[in-house]
C-alpha cells in the first residue's frame, strides 16, 4: 500500500510533468510563429524599408514614421507614467496611514491593472481627445498609454518598497534622518531594481498595444514625422494592423517585416532596462558590504 508521503511525491512528479509539458507546448507554438514571421518578412528588411515612409504601393512602403512615432510615444509615456507611478507608490507605502480608505485605493489600483486596454482607449478618447481638445495628437496617445501602464508601475513599485527590510528605515531614523532622507538614501536605492523590473514589464506592454491608439484615432497612414506634441502620429502596431487588413499579399509580407522590427525594438528596450537594473543591483550590493 502506498503511504501518504509517496503519494505526495507522485503528485509532485505529475504536476512537474504537466508544467513542463505546458511550457514545451507554449514554446513550440511561439517557435512556429516566430519562424513564420521571419521566413515571410526577412527578405523585405532593408535600409530603404527602415527609412521610407508608408505608401499605397507595397514595394515603396516603409516604416520610418512608425518607428519615430513609437520611440516618441514610449519616451513620453515613460516621462508621464514613471514619476506618477513611483510617486504614488512612495506615498502609499511610506507616508499614507494604514486606513480603510488607503487600503481601498490600493485594491482599486490592483483592479485597474487588469482592466482591458480598450477601456483606457475609451477614457483617452473622452478626456484627452474630446474634453481637453487635444485631438488625434501625439500627446493624447502618450497620455492614454501612460494611464494604461500606470497601475502596473505603481504595483511593482509598491512591492519593491515593501520588500525593503524595516531595519533600513529604523537605522536612518536612528541617526536623525528625516523621512524623505530615509526614502531617498536608504529605501529607493534598495528598491530600484524591483522598480525597474516593473517599468520594463509596463513599457513592454505599452509598445505592443494598438487598441487604445486605434480608439483615439491614431492614423495608419502618416507620411511625415511629428514636429510637435499636437501633430498626428502613428506607431508600429497601428501600421502592422493596417497592412495585415489589406488584401494584397505583399502588404502581409512587409507587415511581417514590421513585426520583426517591433520585436527588435522591444528586445533593445528591455536589454537597456535590464542592464540598468543590474547596474543598480550591483551598486546596492556594494553599499551593503
Amino acid at each position: 500500500m502506498i503511504n501518504r508521503r509517496d503519494l505526495y511525491r507522485i503528485y509532485g512528479v505529475i504536476f512537474q510533468a504537466a508544467c513542463l509539458t505546458a511550457n514545451i507546448v507554449a514554446l513550440s507554438f511561439l517557435a512556429v510563429l516566430l519562424f513564420e514571421i521571419f521566413s515571410r518578412g526577412y527578405s523585405h528588411l532593408s535600409l530603404d524599408f527602415l527609412t521610407s515612409y508608408p505608401s499605397r504601393f507595397p514595394e515603396k512602403s516603409g516604416i520610418f514614421s512608425a518607428i519615430i512615432g513609437t520611440i516618441f510615444t514610449m519616451l513620453l509615456t515613460a516621462m508621464f507614467a514613471i514619476p506618477m507611478g513611483v510617486g504614488a507608490a512612495i506615498y502609499m507605502e511610506e507616508y499614507a496611514p494604514n486606513t480603510r480608505f488607503v487600503r481601498f485605493i490600493k485594491l482599486n489600483i490592483q483592479n485597474l491593472a487588469g482592466v482591458p486596454s480598450i477601456v483606457y482607449g475609451i477614457l483617452g478618447l473622452t478626456v484627452f481627445v474630446r474634453a481637453l481638445h487635444m485631438g488625434r495628437s501625439l500627446i493624447a496617445g502618450s497620455l492614454t498609454m501612460a494611464l494604461l501602464v500606470l497601475p502596473i508601475i505603481t504595483i511593482a513599485a509598491q512591492e519593491a518598497l515593501r520588500a525593503v527590510p524595516n531595519s533600513f528605515r529604523l537605522a536612518g531614523f536612528g541617526i536623525g534622518m528625516t523621512r524623505w532622507q530615509v526614502i531617498r538614501h536608504q529605501i529607493l536605492p534598495v528598491a530600484l531594481p524591483g522598480i525597474l523590473t516593473g517599468v520594463i514589464l509596463a513599457l513592454s506592454r505599452a509598445i505592443g498595444e494598438s487598441a487604445p491608439l486605434i480608439l483615439i484615432g491614431a492614423l495608419a497612414f502618416v507620411p511625415f514625422l511629428p514636429r510637435n506634441l499636437m501633430d498626428s502620429f502613428t506607431v508600429l502596431p497601428i501600421q502592422i494592423y493596417n497592412w495585415t487588413g489589406r488584401p494584397q499579399k505583399e502588404f502581409h509580407e512587409i507587415s511581417a517585416s514590421a513585426i520583426i522590427v517591433l520585436l527588435v525594438l522591444l528586445l533593445a528596450m528591455n536589454a537597456a532596462a535590464i542592464l540598468m537594473r543590474n547596474h543598480f543591483n550591483k551598486k546596492m550590493k556594494q553599499m551593503l558590504k
